[in-house]
């Protein structure tokens, strides 16, 4: 292949990424990687090949095209060939390639081989069920894994479950003047034991209700009233939203309970025994 005839096939492969074709473009710039691999503008063109792939939700041509991309990249500056493949090395579950991708970015990782399970910050996942979104917290593990940290109402998610998100936010949440990203979910990396129950629950005075979700959360349970949910437009679930600190309520109203259902009545009962008046439960049921 000439030159000229990989800089029309790379001009080529720009219009398709224009134009969101990624399975095109990708395939276009591995046709001229396969001739020019080393090129100066060749670290670019694996890039793009691989998040194409990305794109598509091909992880095994992502990884291959991410492990090139990298190779050619600069370590330590943030390079996002490096960000790319830890997603994917993360997904495939090949912890050293996603340790040293990670390093390479720049990120300073808990020291340790295998699985990374630290602690970095607060942050929030767009959760996507067949089409069914719902933004809910997460504890970040690594730079693309989080602990889902709400009790979802979508059907078949759970609270304590791992999911694995992109890594360019899409949107925002700001609660006490911080900033929190919303990040995209791509796949459920790992699935909760945690059944969902729903119970109504009286609640004499604001104190008891948090009361409950302190006492579910200091056994690693979930607790989530149902008055916490808020629906927001796509636009403005992708935009910046500023929340209020939860405000608890009193009188009957239901609560979303993530826990095995012998824990939830003993917990239940134990919340509502605190009290001789103000606090009672019924109607559990399970729903997840």
């Amino acid at each position: 292949m000439r030159k000229s005839e990989a800089e029309e096939l790379i001009n080529q492969a720009y219009a398709a990424w224009d134009a969101e074709e990624w399975q095109r473009a990708a395939d276009l710039y591995e046709q001229v990687l396969a001739h020019f691999p080393d090129e100066k503008s060749s670290a670019a063109w694996w890039y793009d090949a691989a998040l194409g792939h990305k794109f598509l939700r091909n992880w095994d041509k992502a990884y291959e095209l991410g492990v090139q991309a990298a190779a050619r990249s600069p370590r330590g500056e943030g390079d996002p060939a490096y960000w790319n493949l830890g997603i994917v090395a993360t997904m495939r579950r090949d912890w050293a390639t996603a340790r040293d991708a990670w390093t390479g970015f720049g990120i300073e990782l808990p020291d340790g081989e295998g699985e990374i399970n630290g602690r970095f910050g607060h942050a929030c996942v767009r959760l996507d069920t067949d089409g069914r979104r719902e933004v809910v917290w997460i504890e970040r593990l690594c730079p693309t894994r989080g602990r889902v940290m709400n009790v979802p109402v979508t059907g078949g998610r759970r609270y304590g479950e791992i999911v694995l998100h992109d890594g360019q936010p899409n949107g925002e949440r700001v609660v006490d003047g911080s900033a929190y990203p919303v990040f995209d979910e791509l796949l459920l990396f790992e699935p909760s034991g945690l059944p969902t129950f729903q119970v109504t629950v009286a609640a004499g005075e604001p104190a008891d209700l948090e009361a409950l979700t302190i006492l579910f959360a200091d056994h690693d349970f979930g607790a989530e009233p149902a008055s916490s949910v808020v629906t927001h437009c796509a636009c403005c679930s992708e935009g910046t939203i500023h929340k209020e600190r939860a405000t608890t309520h009193t009188g009957a109203q239901r609560v979303s309970l993530a826990a095995p259902e012998g824990e939830v009545r003993r917990l239940l009962d134990r919340w509502a025994g605190e009290k001789a008046i103000g606090r009672s439960w019924s109607g559990l049921e399970a729903v997840g």
